[in-house]
């Protein structure tokens, strides 16, 4: 095992530590927390070669940039970026090398999406709480990482015999998102407070909503038309999912995020796709979406479709790896957790 150094050259706009979240953090009233785009963190890790639920670094716009003082072997996903190692181009959604003394630098196309992810093979010092390196600015745990920092890495990694600026080290079926539409399509289960308000199912379907600037880590606040329960009856206060549509007094619509509050006494109106989450976490100010209403067995069975092809991608890499002379583990890609 080696200690790496990655010194920090550039950030975006805000730039953390993250990973999945916290498992049974939630009975004690602490959301899970974790990256906004899951599936972008896990498929990082694992091109990475290592486990899904690994520490990396979640880049909120802007520029990242650092220089590690060995070989360092990293992917980059998320949204479409333009990713450069010693100014030469280099891949995202692939396993890279960065030779000892050489930049990456990481520029996001943010008309397209908000959030990149760098994980990079070995395990990142960085604090925990609960478990977790995912930060909660709400309980102080702020983990941002900042221009001149330092970050200490734990390797195995001896690199490859084959120089760093040769073609992709290999293919790999890598599942990558599609971020070129103008407007998004989330695909939404209706929930128990639909039939308390007639007309809202028909009236989301149709509209198209903009996310506004007041949207955070906690939910998506979207300008669109929406509808209220007739009357005043006080809503009993009751558990929300990640991504329940929420209507709150305000003539808004909000998704809410990993980071919500675990109860709350607005109507619910649905809840996104597991499969559509990792999309939702990439929408940022002036994205446009579209709800379709779906099933629940059709939604179960698409998220099903993007667990399996994670899992393929497990096992393909994992086998690349092995042909190198570079042990890989083979990640945990089944946690029921791994694209919420």
């Amino acid at each position: 095992m080696t200690t790496v150094g990655l010194d920090i050259t550039h950030t975006g706009w805000v730039t953390t530590f993250q990973d999945l979240g916290r498992l049974g953090s939630e009975q004690l009233g602490v959301p899970t927390g974790g990256a906004a785009d899951q599936h972008a963190a896990v498929v990082a890790n694992l091109l990475a070669g290592n486990p899904a639920h690994a520490t990396l670094l979640e880049s909120l716009g802007g520029e990242l940039a650092l220089v590690p003082d060995a070989d360092v072997l990293l992917a980059v996903t998320g949204v479409p970026a333009e990713v450069t190692v010693a100014g030469m181009p280099a891949d995202t959604w692939a396993p890279l090398v960065v030779p000892a003394g050489q930049e990456i630098r990481v520029r996001p196309d943010t008309g397209r999406g908000m959030r990149t992810y760098l994980a990079v093979n070995g395990t990142l010092a960085a604090k925990r709480l609960l478990g977790s390196a995912a930060p909660d600015a709400r309980m102080g745990f702020k983990q941002t990482v900042s221009r001149g920092d330092r970050l200490l890495l734990e390797t195995e990694f001896r690199g490859f015999s084959r120089r760093p600026f040769e073609p992709s080290l290999f293919r790999l079926p890598v599942p990558v998102p599609r971020f070129d539409e103008d407007i998004w399509t989330v695909d939404v289960v209706a929930s128990h407070g639909i039939h308390d308000i007639p007309g809202v199912r028909e009236l989301i379907e149709d509209s198209v909503y903009t996310v506004t600037p007041r949207s955070d880590h906690v939910g998506l606040r979207l300008d669109g038309p929406v509808l209220h329960p007739d009357g005043d009856a006080e809503i009993v206060s009751h558990g929300v999912p990640v991504g329940a549509l929420q209507i709150p007094h305000a003539d808004e619509l909000i998704v809410l995020g990993r980071y919500r509050s675990l109860t709350a006494g607005y109507p619910i109106v649905g809840v996104a796709s597991r499969a559509c989450l990792p999309l939702l976490g990439q929408a940022g100010p002036g994205r446009r979406l579209r709800f379709r209403w779906t099933d629940r067995e059709t939604s179960v069975h698409r998220s099903a479709q993007r667990a399996a092809e994670v899992r393929t991608l497990a096992h393909a890499a994992a086998g690349a790896f092995a042909a190198l002379g570079f042990s890989a583990p083979l990640s945990r890609t089944n946690r029921e957790d791994i694209l919420n």
